[in-house]
């Protein structure tokens, strides 16, 4: 409750923060909806916007807790394990009730700006279908924005949510489908910049927020250098090498990949070339094409699929009345690799 109330609170301070813009005409978004500028009349887009913002924020910090918490352990006595782990937990379910609160004021916003003039209960099922169908928004900027946005609400539920049947499914398999939880935050960033219409134009403020995805990504990249397992270390040479192709090139992959990720956000920031549109001018479409994010979407669940096939608990009983697969350690024990006595 604290944290959720916080949220709500700061979501208000962000809706004072846009309406007052708007009343001040210092609003970028003014510049593209110009019928937006009375904010009392539209204001249920503005809440919308607000809730967008403090949604961001709150999967920003949730990805910083479970970072801290999988990582190499910080010396300081504060950021305990158990107290980072709660921390990480309701924080994901605070960022899961913000996103669904900015689809649900963005349905309001749909049904309130119904220019053309549409019978009310046409107008319901197309606005649902815009606002919680995958692919239902079929035109402008928002037949990509609104797709990555709403896969990254519905694979924040599947893998968010996924820790609360870890006994079903077992510790191992959990963690592993809880590491793809980083593509909901950069499906949610990707959605920000492409269609917030705050950060639409090129900027310092929409440079800013690329900025603010250097501190994560070197964050994400410490964790994969030094995590908290063992079992996890990335081992070229020495008599405990990683000798299977398939771990090691994928954990090699993974770190390649982030540190290329360090270093392009670093050219973006650098050169100021964020993908903004101009504000005057002419300004390329977004990018990419619906099929790629599609293929994209793909291509992850078949990786989840074969992870769980991998790493499902099997039913073969073991010593102690243990189950294969299953680890029954609780606290820092689930990310520890202790040695456990032999039955």
């Amino acid at each position: 409750m604290p944290d959720a109330s916080l949220a709500l609170v700061i979501t208000g301070l962000v809706f004072w923060w846009l309406w007052a813009r708007i009343e001040n005409g210092s609003s970028p978004s003014i510049q593209m909806m110009p019928p937006f500028e009375d904010a009392s009349e539209y204001w249920w887009y503005w809440l919308c916007q607000a809730f967008g913002w403090s949604a961001l924020l709150w999967a920003y910090v949730t990805v910083v807790f479970g970072l801290l918490r999988s990582g190499s352990r910080p010396p300081w006595r504060w950021m305990a394990a158990a107290r980072v782990e709660k921390w990480h937990r309701t924080t994901s379910l605070t960022t899961i009730g913000l996103m669904f609160l900015h689809m649900a004021t963005f349905f309001g916003a749909e049904l309130q700006t119904n220019f053309e003039n549409q019978p009310m209960g046409e107008l319901v099922r197309v606005t649902l279908v815009k606002v919680f169908v995958p692919g239902g928004y079929a035109t402008g900027t928002g037949r990509i924005a609104i797709l990555l946005g709403l896969l990254a609400f519905y694979l924040a539920i599947v893998l968010g949510l996924a820790f609360y049947v870890r006994q079903t499914t077992g510790s191992r398999l959990w963690r592993a489908l809880h590491r793809f939880i980083i593509v909901v935050y950069v499906l949610s960033a990707w959605h920000t910049l492409l269609y917030g219409t705050n950060v639409w134009f090129e900027g310092s403020f929409r440079t800013l927020v690329w900025a603010l995805q250097m501190p994560l990504a070197g964050l994400l990249l410490l964790r994969l250098l030094a995590p908290a397992r063992p079992s996890e270390r990335l081992r070229l040479r020495g008599p405990r090498r990683e000798s299977r192709p398939l771990p090691l090139t994928a954990r090699l992959a993974g770190r390649l990949a982030v540190l290329a990720t360090v270093g392009g956000l670093a050219v973006v920031i650098v050169s100021g070339a964020d993908g903004g549109r101009s504000d005057h001018g002419h300004s390329a479409g977004p990018w990419p094409e619906q099929w790629v994010i599609w293929t994209g979407l793909l291509v992850l669940t078949l990786v989840l699929v074969g992870v769980v096939h991998r790493l499902r608990p099997t039913r073969q009983p073991r010593a102690h009345g243990r189950e294969e697969g299953e680890d029954t350690r609780q606290g820092d024990d689930l990310d520890a690799d202790r040695p456990r006595p032999t039955g």
